[in-house]
């Protein structure tokens, strides 16, 4: 069974153009020749980059953000509640009124008191910003050493210049040493990514990250198999170049250095609309799509690449969005009032920001009141000095 459902799945009809055998992509010629078994060793790459992040966050980017005057918030502590902390666990950790209503009834707090226990319970949860600075150093360094590799290998490539030359004896193309371990870090770093996203902050976008890493590793590893690796490489090239901007705004960020981080977001923003709203369909999309007709007629694999690709574009337009709400903020209102794929444990800090904004309604309401009383007082005090005054002037007649 396991047999069949393999030759079913490794079918040349599927991977290859037609015409093309696996025997006659193991007689490329060059250094390396992909064949699917190369995949592999990206798990043992995934492994060793976290092991590799582990190390770097405790013993570099942990004392950088201190060095950057990255400040954690402080967070009260809740007192123990057993039946609070259990609906929290198992139930949800924002209840509803009604919910709230039930959980006073099993308690011995008030109303307020079980709103203010679930605020403070969500804030111990919400990550610090020196873990979330640690998470952006070791992004950005990767996506540095990467960018800088990757421009390095490829800037005196034909394709690099010409996209047609990426189809030119496709499939049967050889493989650089450089362009190989290219790809298998940057495979093994997703790996990495997808294996760690359950301990890293949670974004607004979380659904989206990890459509992104899924249809990044597909993408990769099918472009690998089909020896798409020329084209392949202008991808990967193409998404670090923003991402290293992006990461380097959030180290910024969460060290408060407004004056950097701002400039670097402007920076970021033209260098993501350009590269993924413009470079990325007329130059990768529509090699795939049209200029690689030229050399080979149309195969599954063909419908397959092109369709991740469309899938990585639709995810572009979302992020592109974002960033525009967040242009039109920075233009019309002159700051980053905050991240619109901020953590989603930020979401109680709001609470409390709505809580001040009403205290201070508050303060503005009892300051008038107290404005009104006192031009009381001093009306009260005018009226009775004129009719003390009314009452002498008949004596001093």
């Amino acid at each position: 069974m396991m047999e069949q459902i393999s030759d079913w799945f490794w079918n040349q009809d599927y991977w290859l153009p037609p015409g093309v055998s696996w025997e006659d992509m193991e007689k490329v010629e060059g250094p390396w020749r992909p064949l699917p078994r190369d995949l592999f060793i990206s798990l043992p790459i995934a492994l060793g980059f976290i092991m590799l992040r582990y190390v770097f966050e405790r013993s570099v980017a942990l004392p950088l953000s201190k060095a950057f005057g990255v400040k954690d918030r402080v967070c009260l502590k809740v007192t123990p509640a057993p039946n609070l902390e259990a609906f929290y666990t198992k139930n949800s950790r924002q209840p509803a009124q009604n919910e709230i209503a039930s959980l006073v009834k099993q308690s011995s707090l008030t109303h307020r008191q079980v709103e203010t226990w679930f605020r403070n319970r969500r804030n111990q949860d919400r990550p610090s910003n020196s873990k979330k600075f640690c998470e952006a150093s070791w992004r950005f360094v990767f996506y540095l050493v990467a960018f800088t590799t990757g421009l390095a290998s490829l800037i005196n490539t034909p394709w690099f210049w010409e996209q047609r030359e990426c189809w030119k004896g496709y499939p049967q193309q050889p493989v650089q040493d450089v362009h190989y371990w290219y790809y298998m870090l940057e495979l093994g770093f997703y790996w990495s990514l997808l294996l760690c996203v359950s301990v890293d902050t949670k974004r607004k976008d979380f659904k989206e990250q990890i459509i992104h890493h899924f249809a990044t590793i597909f993408l990769l590893s099918f472009s690998y198999c089909s020896n798409y690796i020329r084209v392949g490489t202008l991808v990967m090239l193409l998404h670090d170049s923003s991402d290293i901007l992006l990461e380097s705004g959030k180290m910024f960020n969460y060290a408060e250095w407004k004056k950097t981080c701002d400039p670097l977001f402007v920076l970021f923003a033209v260098v993501f609309l350009f590269t993924r709203l413009v470079v990325f369909p007329s130059k990768i999309i529509y090699t795939t799509l049209v200029l690689s007709m030229e050399e080979y007629e149309p195969f599954m694999g063909y419908y397959f690449f092109n369709v991740l690709l469309m899938v990585l574009q639709v995810l572009h337009i979302y992020w592109a969005y974002l960033i525009l709400k967040m242009v039109y903020k920075f233009l019309f209102f002159g700051k980053l009032d905050k991240d619109e794929r901020s953590d989603v444990e930020s979401e109680p800090e709001e609470e409390e920001k709505e809580d001040h904004s009403s205290w201070r309604k508050r303060n503005v309401v009892l300051d008038s009141s107290l404005a009104m009383l006192n031009s009381s007082c001093v009306l009260n005090n005018l009226t009775q000095q004129k009719a003390g005054t009314t009452r002498r002037l008949p004596k001093a007649r």
